[in-house]
């Protein structure tokens, strides 16, 4: 038995996001100072040359990622570096502070593995992100910055709002994401409409003088022929990747009563749903798209099948909350073993292997 299994019950007797809250506040405490960061590397770092991916002009040790949302505000990069992780997306961050929903908006389903969350695009705004980054410095993994619009805005307000942050924020990330699939925010126009999209695109594109990657993040709820349009789109403008994917708003085959809380469902009910959307990116850009596969990792298994479906990296968070501060350790190190009995040197070698 793990020490997080022992206080997970604890944990998970108090509402999820002041769990989370305090959760942060530990893992601020312990990145500073190089002794506790040291000791956290130590026990939870797994560093094997067969993990390394080669991704988007830089090196990744590993392939597995904090997604956005676990470390809104950028408060404890070091902290998830240490723990293993092979790069961390902080964000939505937005130009402007904002409350986000109202709380309750974090719910735990755990019959289902699950959690449901409406945070609305909470955070502490661009400024104090960009001060945080330069008073901490960047982790030494590489830094994903996901980017979103104030949830007052309307079409032609979010333009100059991912302009903003991509502005202020882009010095500091390996990659950018921009987030237009949020089932938590304001509807107040079609974040998804081609029209809105390319006006995005060519603005950062304008903008982008350094040549950051730009990525953009994607629902799963899609059909088909939108979400194929939106990669139509995504190789028009000659963009870095896609993440895949946002949350849901299904419900289909939970058990928790909690399912029937409103916003974006995450964990183990999405996992098949995202990894079918990552095959149906991989195949219709034969492989060519770097894909960041998200829904659903909770283990090495969960891992290799998006990998195989077509991701080069994959991301968590749900599973990191069930599973705990070992699960990038044990993802990784199952990831080695999965490699090595399937003949494989390489992630980068697995990538797509279960396409036609």
């Amino acid at each position: 038995m793990t020490l997080y299994s022992r206080v997970r019950p604890v944990a998970f007797k108090l509402p999820a996001e002041t769990a989370h809250d305090l959760g942060k506040r530990t893992l601020r405490a312990a990145q500073s100072t190089w002794p506790t960061r040291t000791a956290l590397s130590a026990a939870y770092r797994y560093d094997h040359p067969t993990l390394e991916v080669d991704l988007f002009d830089t090196t990744f040790p590993n392939p597995v990622g904090v997604a956005a949302g676990f470390d809104k505000n950028a408060e404890v990069t070091h902290a998830l570096e240490a723990l293993g992780f092979g790069f961390v997306e902080i964000g939505t961050v937005t130009p402007y502070p904002q409350p986000g929903n109202d709380r309750p908006r974090l719910f735990r389903l755990r019959e289902d593995t699950a959690m449901v969350n409406r945070m609305g695009f909470n955070g502490q705004g661009m400024e104090r992100v960009k001060e945080r980054l330069e008073q901490d410095g960047t982790p030494s993994i590489p830094l994903g910055v996901n980017v979103g619009k104030m949830n007052s805005s309307n079409e032609s307000e979010a333009i100059e709002d991912y302009r903003r942050v991509f502005d202020r924020l882009s010095p500091f990330a390996d990659y950018v994401v921009v987030n237009v699939s949020c089932p938590n925010t304001p509807e107040e126009f079609d974040e998804g409409s081609p029209e809105h999209l390319r006006t995005i695109f060519e603005t950062l594109e304008a903008e982008n003088d350094r040549n950051v990657p730009i990525l953009v993040k994607i629902g799963p709820d899609s059909p088909e022929e939108s979400i194929l349009d939106l990669v139509d789109i995504v190789q028009e403008f000659d963009l870095d990747g896609i993440v895949a994917t946002n949350t849901t708003t299904s419900r289909e085959g939970l058990e928790s009563p909690q399912q029937e809380e409103w916003g974006g469902l995450s964990g183990k009910p999405l996992k098949d749903r995202s990894t079918e959307v990552i095959r149906t990116l991989a195949e219709y850009t034969d492989g060519e798209l770097p894909i960041v596969g998200v829904g659903g990792v909770d283990s090495a298994a969960s891992a290799y099948e998006k990998i195989r479906a077509g991701a080069s990296l994959v991301q968590l968070y749900t599973g990191f909350v069930y599973e705990g501060p070992s699960t990038a350790k044990q993802i990784n190190q199952g990831l080695v073993e999965l490699l090595e009995r399937d003949g494989f040197s390489s992630v980068e070698d697995a990538v797509g292997a279960d396409l036609g």
